[in-house]
């Protein structure tokens, strides 16, 4: 199995960033269409997040990353802003069981040397993830996933793997 690979730029958040953060319980009255539900992306943390998102940015955040309720619009709305990663010092367990099915790649190490707008150089795989600094050449290892959810991950997400292997977890 290759691992998975990134390139992107960092966008820094601080500890304890809850779901209600990643899109306000105000907004998911009005739709749960995450195409319009983008445009809030953690508005609550920075009003201009969102508009300044760019494809293939990578959310770099601190301890408790998706803590809250565990609704998975919070992941499907990172996916639909071009996010395919979050790396981050620590996850609240059922973010990161969603950001797995959902094919958002959870990232766990130490976060505290990775500057806003750093460009980040991510590889996951069952020995563990490296997040390479490129412009310090500073690695961070990370956390290994299983070989299951490697190729969740591959597939882009639960269903999408079921769709692929016949119902069946391999």
């Amino acid at each position: 199995m290759m691992p998975l690979e990134f390139q992107g730029r960092a966008r820094r958040l601080g500890d304890d960033i809850n779901t209600d953060y990643i899109i306000a319980s105000t907004r998911k009255k009005e739709t749960l269409d995450e195409a319009v539900l983008k445009r809030y992306l953690l508005e609550t943390v920075d009003p201009a997040f969102a508009a300044s998102v760019r494809e293939g940015d990578v959310i770099v955040a601190g301890r408790n990353f998706g803590g809250g309720s565990a609704m998975e619009i919070a992941v499907t709305v990172i996916l639909a802003a071009g996010i395919k990663a979050v790396v981050a010092q620590s996850f609240a367990r059922t973010f990161f069981r969603n950001a797995i099915n959902n094919g958002l790649v959870p990232v766990e190490c130490n976060t505290s040397s990775i500057g806003e707008g750093e460009a980040l150089s991510i590889a996951v795989g069952v020995r563990g993830a490296t997040v390479t600094c490129v412009a310090s050449q500073e690695t961070l290892i990370g956390a290994p996933l299983s070989v299951a959810v490697l190729g969740i991950l591959e597939s882009g997400g639960l269903v999408a793997y079921l769709r692929a292997h016949g119902g069946r977890l391999t």
